[in-house]
């Protein structure tokens, strides 16, 4: 049929050739034009692509130092501090035996008075020359410093009591100038003069005095 016929039915056909015509008439049976052969593959276009976005990279959070650990320092107790984190016994300096001589530097009014510096003579290059003198002396500091220093207060705070308490000492220095007489180092004549210089001072200051109490005591009733 041709490209003219596309739809079955009845056809006229003419042929012309030169003066002659003649027509025929034909009853074409068919359908559409069907071209044989295979189509050519069609090639799917790419789809677009879309670029994967690039990774990223989280900026690192600043890093906050993590504060040390704080131990807290211990509690010392009574009679201890701290010391470079160590709780230590506190060391409590004893009066040592070539201390101060608290009553009678008050009394006098100065460590430089001569009595004050005889007293100290005495003490540290003749009693304190013997072992009996060292630990007579050892004794009497922990009794003297007992006390000592609250009478020196007081006689610094009250002239008239200072007067009173170098009136009443002035006796004891001087009955102290006996151990002069002992030789340094000598246990026998430090021992000895010791012993007589508390007797004596005892007689002065106990004996004597309850003497002229009893005295006085008879002395009255004898005139009632």
């Amino acid at each position: 049929g041709g490209p003219l016929w596309k739809l079955s039915g009845d056809y006229l056909v003419e042929f012309n050739y030169g003066a002659d015509s003649s027509e025929v008439s034909v009853n074409y049976v068919g359908g559409e034009q069907v071209i044989s052969g295979q189509p050519e593959p069609t090639v799917p276009e790419p789809e677009p692509t879309v670029p994967e976005p690039e990774p990223t990279v989280p900026e690192p959070e600043p890093t906050v130092p993590e504060p040390e650990p704080t131990v807290p320092e211990p509690t010392c107790g009574a009679g201890t501090k701290l010391v470079d984190g160590i709780c230590q016994v506190v060391k409590t300096e004893e009066p040592k035996d070539g201390g101060g001589c608290l009553i009678a530097t008050a009394a006098y009014g100065s460590e430089l008075a001569p009595q004050v510096q005889f007293l100290r003579e005495i003490r540290d290059n003749t009693v304190m020359s013997t072992s009996s003198g060292a630990a007579f002396m050892s004794g009497f500091n922990q009794l003297y410093y007992s006390f000592s220093p609250t009478i020196a207060d007081m006689e610094r705070e009250n002239p008239m009591f200072q007067e009173a308490v170098r009136v009443f000492i002035t006796p004891m220095v001087s009955t102290l100038s006996i151990m002069t007489l002992a030789d340094n180092g000598s246990e026998v004549e430090v021992l000895g003069l010791g012993i007589s210089v508390i007797a004596l001072n005892l007689g002065m200051y106990i004996a004597a005095p309850a003497l002229i109490g009893f005295k006085v005591n008879r002395i009255i009733k004898s005139r009632k």
